[in-house]
């Protein structure tokens, strides 16, 4: 059933058709790119689930067989991303090496990765929000370093990347936002550490950690709202004055007064 409602709007994105949606728009756009950079041409109907594709060119968005792009490929990333984790916070190469074997043989997280869903989007962008944050903390005795910017950058883009596919990426948010206050509470408490130093740690994670996620979800509905010019099923949910901005719509170019 999932993969017909957001397979359905991978397709709006390609033919640009406006839709509305509860979810913020990034896992649905990167699947309709997944879509047309695989040749898929958007045309489709997604009606109910169990629909036979025939010959329309869906592996793109899906990720197996020959296409190893999308949905596959970022469910794939968990495993390294969860190795990783574990090999930096536990120093255990059988305890990397356990976690990467349970979810190479986790019957959930092989399906999840299947379909056209947001599931294997959503969690790469969790996992990875978890890396940059371990790595960015295993650099604390390299403040200000290439890899310390790099590791809380990505931290910072990850962060985005949840919140931009669903709102449960909140949740990795605080986690990272918990972390945060530790580490500058711990910092505050360094009585080696000049108030002026604190003050550039403080402004580098306020830059990194929320101006640059911000920033990037933004830009995510600018784009959302540039591609979907054509007028769809979402019009209704909007103003007078945004559907004459939509092409086809019946208020298309009409003069609304504010």
């Amino acid at each position: 059933w999932d993969e017909t409602h957001f397979g359905k709007m991978g397709s709006y994105y390609i033919n640009r058709t406006f839709f509305f949606d509860v979810h913020p728009p990034l896992g649905k756009m990167l699947i309709g790119l997944a879509g047309y950079l695989s040749g898929y041409d958007g045309t489709f109907p997604f009606q109910k689930p169990g629909d036979r594709y025939e010959q329309h060119n869906y592996m793109g968005m899906r990720g197996v067989r020959r296409y190893r792009l999308f949905c596959a490929f970022l469910g794939s990333c968990l495993v390294p991303f969860a190795y990783l984790t574990v090999l930096e916070l536990s120093k255990s190469l059988p305890a990397a090496l356990l976690t990467a074997c349970i979810l190479i043989f986790d019957t959930g997280c092989i399906t999840l990765s299947q379909y056209i869903l947001l599931d294997p989007i959503l969690m790469f962008f969790l996992m990875g929000a978890v890396l940059s944050m371990v790595k960015c903390n295993a650099c604390a005795d390299r403040p200000f370093s290439a890899s310390w910017w790099f590791w809380l950058s990505l931290t910072g883009v990850n962060l985005a990347g949840a919140m931009g596919v669903k709102f449960v990426g909140l949740f990795v948010v605080l986690l990272v936002g918990l972390n945060t206050i530790y580490d500058l509470w711990d910092l505050l408490g360094n009585l080696s550490l000049s108030l002026v130093m604190f003050g550039k740690h403080l402004l580098a994670r306020v830059l990194c950690l929320i101006l640059l996620p911000l920033a990037l979800y933004t830009t995510m509905f600018a784009v959302h709202f540039t591609v979907l010019n054509k007028s769809g099923p979402g019009d209704g949910f909007f103003s007078s004055a945004f559907q004459s901005q939509l092409i086809g719509n019946n208020l298309h170019n009409v003069s609304i007064p504010e």
